[in-house]
């Protein structure tokens, strides 16, 4: 198997996380979004990470590598079989790809991808927006939400995945939650990037060696 898509990715991180949980290695390639690799182009025909590739079966876009995984290595299952635990699960999947991460990647886009990757100055006046007006809507809807080790159930799922997957390019931004006034949401938070398969996946390498 082979992973297409720099460690910078909350996306690519979701595949390694899933990955690492299941007790299976994929090759990584860490390649940037675009990149014009010819087999990364056939994994991604949109350009987008990350790409998969097992053994020629050729995918693209998270949820749908991390639903082909759960299939091919159903054991630990990171999708409940409860119907609506797994409902929620695939509720909080969409919330963290689609809901979240265009707000919570602004610290690190402007802070860390724009000076540090691109040369280009950050936009601190939308840092500021989202730390003080867009993030903590979505803040106060997780405390509300979390109520046990877990988002959905009694097991760690594509729920925890999906959704604290971007709060570390949010620490490399240099910020965090207010345990203050997310209490639940940011020992969560701390206790899922603390697992074994957050702390692979966070070693993972950010661009080609």
């Amino acid at each position: 198997m082979k992973l297409y898509g720099t460690g910078y990715s909350p996306y690519v991180r979701k595949v390694l996380v899933a990955l690492a949980e299941k007790g299976e290695a994929a090759e990584h390639i860490p390649l940037f979004f675009h990149d014009k690799d010819p087999a990364f182009q056939a994994a991604s025909p949109l350009g987008k990470i990350p790409a998969f590739d097992d053994d020629g079966f050729l995918l693209a876009d998270s949820s749908a590598i991390l639903t082909y995984l759960e299939a091919k290595f159903p054991s630990p299952a990171l999708f409940p079989s409860e119907a609506k635990a797994r409902g929620r699960a695939i509720w909080f999947d969409k919330y963290g790809d689609t809901e979240m991460f265009d707000i919570i990647i602004k610290p690190f886009a402007n802070r860390v991808v724009k000076p540090k990757l691109l040369g280009q100055p950050g936009d601190e006046a939308a840092v500021a927006k989202a730390l003080t007006e867009e993030l903590p809507k979505i803040y106060d809807y997780l405390e509300g939400q979390i109520d046990g080790a877990y988002l959905v159930g009694d097991a760690f799922s594509i729920a925890d995945i999906s959704v604290v997957t971007g709060f570390h390019n949010l620490h490399l931004a240099g910020e965090s939650v207010d345990a203050d006034r997310w209490p639940k949401l940011a020992a969560y938070v701390t206790r899922t990037l603390a697992r074994p398969s957050f702390a692979t996946a966070l070693a993972a390498p950010t661009s080609p060696q």
